[in-house]
């Protein structure tokens, strides 16, 4: 896997490696959990995620949500896209199925997210700073209260050094 090491905090690590670089889904590289619920029936959902490449340039990875899975109206500090490779999820009001592309510009919202029954696997590419921020903070109320969903603290993450993790809560 090409994670970056403390060597690598300046960005340039990949500026002139002249080889491509190969990662795949079921390498040892580790799933991070990136958020958490609770569901009424008393399961916990998650998004977990595997980063192909992080380096200050970009940030490539593949995700898996548990069916059910809600995620809340956010941008990101970036320009943003997701393909959906299997399952389906919502967008706001646009249902996702498998080869189903969405582009975000830089500082602009989407969703809220919600994963189908059978949840979702997606690959997103984010170019440059790949942080979020919260958008809509009534709408997620309303969207808890209505499908009884408690949020939980987000887990924690190993950001790369020169992205310290600066997640703040989903809206509560």
């Amino acid at each position: 896997m090409n994670r970056p090491t403390d060597d690598d905090a300046a960005g340039s690590r990949h500026a002139a490696s002249g080889v491509p670089r190969f990662a795949h889904v079921e390498d040892d590289q580790p799933w991070q959990e990136v958020r958490r619920q609770r569901h009424p029936d008393g399961r916990t959902a998650s998004v977990r995620e595997k980063w192909f490449e992080f380096s200050e340039r970009y940030l490539a990875l593949y995700a898996r949500w548990d069916p059910g899975m809600m995620v809340h109206a956010h941008g990101h500090n970036s320009d943003h896209v997701v393909f959906v490779v299997a399952g389906e999820m919502s967008c706001g009001d646009v249902r996702c199925t498998p080869g189903a592309h969405i582009a975000l510009d830089e500082g602009d919202a989407f969703g809220p997210f919600i994963a189908g029954p059978e949840g979702v696997e997606l690959f997103e590419v984010m170019m440059g700073d790949p942080r979020s921020f919260a958008a809509d903070p009534e709408g997620w109320q309303r969207l808890l209260g209505e499908t009884g969903v408690e949020q939980l603290p987000n887990p924690p993450i190993d950001m790369p050094p020169f992205y310290p993790d600066a997640r703040t809560p989903p809206p509560t």
